[in-house]
C-alpha cells in the first residue's frame, strides 16, 4: 500500500532512526517544503555575489572579506530596501548566499593578480613563484587554467563532502580536533622550519618565521588603531600586501619585460593535484592559522610535486575547500574560519547551526553556482590579462600596482597601516634576500593561534 498514512509512518521511522543525524535525507523526503522561489532567490543571490567576487578578485588589496564586512554593517539598509520586494524571512539566507557565492568566486579569481601581476593574498602568496615562472616562459595561461581546475576540483569534492563532515563533527569529533589544534601547528611550524633546514636558510628562515609572528601578533592582539580616510579597516591588509605582495613585485619591477603567452587549450593537470588538495583544504578548514598556503608546503613536503602548474592547482584546490569547508566549521561550532563566515554566522545567527539545515544546504547550493561560474570568470580573465601582460611593460605594471596598494592601505587604514606595512616589507624582504621561498612567513598567522 502507498497510502498517505504508510509514507508518514516511513518518513517517521527513517527520522526516528536517523536521530538528527541524517538531517538529509529527511530534506530530500520532504523536499516540496523548500519553497521553489526560494531557491530561484538564492540562484539571484548568487549570480550577484559572483559579480561581486570577480571585483574583489582581480583587484589587487580588495578582499573579499572587505565586502562581507561591509555587506554586514549595511545588512539593516538592504534589508529594508529588500522587505517590499520578497519575503522578510527569506533576506538573511540570500544576503549570505550572495557573500559565500563572493567567496568561492574570489578563490577561483584571485589567482589571476597573483600569476600575471604578482599582488597575492594569504590564501595565493605561495603560488607567486611557480606562477611568475611560468609567465616569465610564455605559459601563464597554463599556469592560471591549472589554478582553475584544482578550485572546481576541490569545490566539487567540498559539496560532497559537507554534509558527511558535518555529520561526524557533530558527534564530538569537533571537540577532540579542537584540543589538539596547538599542537598540529607545532607540527606544521616544524615542517615549514624543517623545510628551511634542508634547503640550508634555517637561520633566515626561523628570523622570518619568528618576526612575521611578532608581526601577527601585534596586529590581532594589540589595540592598534586601523581608521583611514575609508573608514575603519583591517591591519590584516598591510601585514599581507607587505610580506607576501609588495616584495615580489618591487623585485619583478626590476626585470625584463614579459614574454608573449602562448595559448592554453584544455587541463593541463588532471584531477590528483586538486584532489591532493581536498585532504590539506580539509585540515585548513578547521584549524585557525592553516592557509592554503601552509597547507600547500606541508602537502608537498608529504607528496613532492616539482610541476609548478601541478602545485598551483593544488594550492588553488585547498583555498576553494577551505572556503567552503569553512561553513561545516560554523554549523559545527558556531565559530568562523574565515572573514565571510564570521558575517554569515552574525546575520544568520543560530539559524545555521545543526545538521543539514535549510540554511546550510542553500549556502552550499550558492557555493555551486559559484563555482562553475568562477571556472570561466577565471579562464577569462586570464585571457583579458594575457594580453595587456604582452603589451604593458612589466616595470611600468607593477610601479602602478604598488602605487595603488600603498593608497588602499592609507585610504583604509591610515597611518599605522603604513607603519605595518613598511615592517612587513622590511620582513618579506628577508626570504627574498636570501633567494628564499615565502612560506615562513606564514608564521604571521600561526604563532598567535599559538599564543593565545
Amino acid at each position: 500500500m502507498i497510502g498517505g498514512t504508510a509514507l508518514d509512518d516511513y518518513d517517521n521511522a527513517v527520522t526516528h532512526r536517523c536521530r538528527g543525524g541524517c538531517g538529509l535525507y529527511r530534506i530530500i523526503l520532504q523536499r516540496d517544503s523548500v519553497d521553489p522561489a526560494l531557491i530561484s532567490l538564492v540562484v539571484a543571490f548568487s549570480l550577484a555575489g559572483s559579480v561581486m567576487g570577480l571585483l574583489t578578485g582581480l583587484i589587487p588589496g580588495i578582499h573579499v572579506n572587505t565586502l562581507a564586512s561591509l555587506l554586514l554593517v549595511g545588512y539593516p539598509a538592504i534589508a529594508g530596501a529588500l522587505q517590499e520586494l520578497i519575503p522578510g524571512s527569506w533576506i538573511p539566507v540570500g544576503v549570505c548566499c550572495l557573500i559565500m557565492s563572493a567567496s568561492v568566486v574570489h578563490s577561483f579569481v584571485d589567482f589571476v593578480p597573483s600569476v600575471f601581476i604578482g599582488a597575492p593574498d594569504a590564501d595565493t602568496a605561495l603560488s607567486v613563484l611557480p606562477g611568475h615562472r611560468l609567465l616569465l616562459r610564455g605559459e601563464g595561461m597554463k599556469a592560471v587554467r591549472a589554478a582553475a581546475v584544482g578550485s572546481l576540483v576541490g569545490c566539487t569534492s567540498a559539496l560532497l563532502l559537507a554534509l558527511p563532515l558535518q555529520y561526524i563533527m557533530s558527534y564530538g569529533v569537533s571537540d577532540a580536533m579542537d584540543r589538539i589544534t596547538k599542537i598540529v601547528l607545532l607540527i606544521v611550524s616544524g615542517v615549514l622550519l624543517m623545510n628551511e633546514y634542508r634547503k640550508g636558510n634555517l637561520l633566515y628562515g626561523t628570523a622570518a618565521f619568528v618576526l612575521s609572528g611578532a608581526l601577527g601578533y601585534a596586529v590581532m592582539k594589540m589595540p592598534i588603531p586601523a581608521s583611514g580616510i575609508l573608514g575603519e579597516g583591517t591591519l590584516l591588509m598591510p601585514m599581507l600586501t607587505g610580506l607576501f605582495g609588495l616584495p615580489t613585485m618591487i623585485m619583478a619591477s626590476k626585470g625584463h619585460p614579459f614574454p608573449a603567452q602562448k595559448e592554453c587549450r584544455g587541463d593541463p593537470v588532471g584531477p590528483i593535484p586538486g584532489l591532493k588538495g581536498v585532504i590539506m583544504g580539509t585540515v585548513a578548514g578547521w584549524f585557525p592559522g592553516i592557509t592554503s598556503t601552509v597547507g600547500a608546503t606541508v602537502s608537498a613536503t608529504i607528496m613532492p610535486d616539482r610541476s609548478p602548474e601541478r602545485f598551483i592547482s593544488t594550492v588553488a584546490s585547498i583555498g576553494t575547500v577551505t572556503s567552503v569547508l569553512s561553513l561545516v566549521t560554523l554549523s559545527v561550532s558556531g565559530g568562523g574560519r574565515s572573514g565571510t563566515v564570521i558575517v554569515i554566522g552574525q546575520i544568520l545567527g543560530d539559524s545555521i547551526r545543526g545538521t543539514a539545515t535549510e540554511p546550510f544546504i542553500l549556502l552550499l547550493l550558492a557555493a555551486a553556482v559559484g563555482s562553475l561560474l568562477g571556472y570561466f570568470l577565471t579562464i577569462r580573465s586570464a585571457e583579458v590579462m594575457c594580453g595587456l601582460v604582452s603589451r604593458v611593460p612589466q616595470n611600468l605594471m607593477n610601479r602602478a600596482v604598488i602605487a595603488f596598494l600603498v593608497l588602499m592601505v592609507v585610504a583604509t587604514t591610515g597611518l599605522w597601516g603604513i607603519v605595518i606595512l613598511a615592517s612587513a616589507l622590511a620582513i618579506g624582504l628577508i626570504p627574498v634576500s636570501a633567494e628564499n621561498g615565502k612560506t615562513v612567513l606564514c608564521g604571521c598567522l600561526i604563532l598567535p593561534v599559538l599564543l593565545m
